[in-house]
């Protein structure tokens, strides 16, 4: 399983939640803000095509293929993903391009779980975002397996999120099973 974590905070609600949705479960996990990525620059449609840039995108991309599960965990800023999210995955629109990774095809059938943590609303506002890493995952031919939608704004405040953490228990207790079997 393999967590990408979006979160700009060290140790923040969005981290808190996902470590309690996969605490004792084998993962390898990724903070972007501890990786550079460039910003896209969009050369899809000249001669020269996309450019090779000199940044940590596809030492992040190639640990990102090696797992068929995928935990997309970000907090929920201004109603979207975060920047680091976003960065992210505006990027793959140059690894769609890179031959080299077949992107695409290798990004095909994996399974995805998205955590979001934002303010008292969040159940509501974030729903937004829960259809757009739907359609995310259904162009990349992905399945998104579920989600979470958590509350917190100070730190630790998704622990008490009892909803949140209970969704984030049974989860859980579900991928240690299957992991049994």
């Amino acid at each position: 399983m393999f967590i990408i974590q979006g979160s700009a905070r060290e140790g923040g609600n969005t981290e808190l939640l996902t470590e309690r949705l996969t605490q004792g479960i084998e993962v390898e996990t990724v903070r972007l803000r501890e990786y550079d990525i460039t910003p896209i620059v969009d050369e899809r449609h000249t001669a020269e095509g996309f450019q090779p840039v000199e940044d940590d995108m596809k030492e992040l991309v190639e640990a990102m293929l090696n797992h068929d599960t995928l935990v997309l965990a970000t907090p929920l800023y201004w109603y979207g993903m975060s920047g680091q999210m976003k960065l992210f995955i505006d990027r793959w629109s140059q690894c769609l391009r890179d031959h080299s990774l077949q992107f695409k095809e290798r990004m095909q059938g994996k399974r995805v779980y998205v955590v979001i943590v934002g303010g008292p609303n969040a159940k509501v506002t974030a729903l937004a975002l829960v259809q757009q890493f739907k359609h995310i995952c259904e162009f990349m031919g992905m399945t998104l397996e579920g989600y979470i939608i958590g509350r917190g704004t100070k730190p630790g405040e998704v622990l008490h999120d009892a909803e949140a953490i209970a969704a984030a228990q049974v989860l859980n207790a579900n991928w240690r099973q299957a992991a049994d079997e």
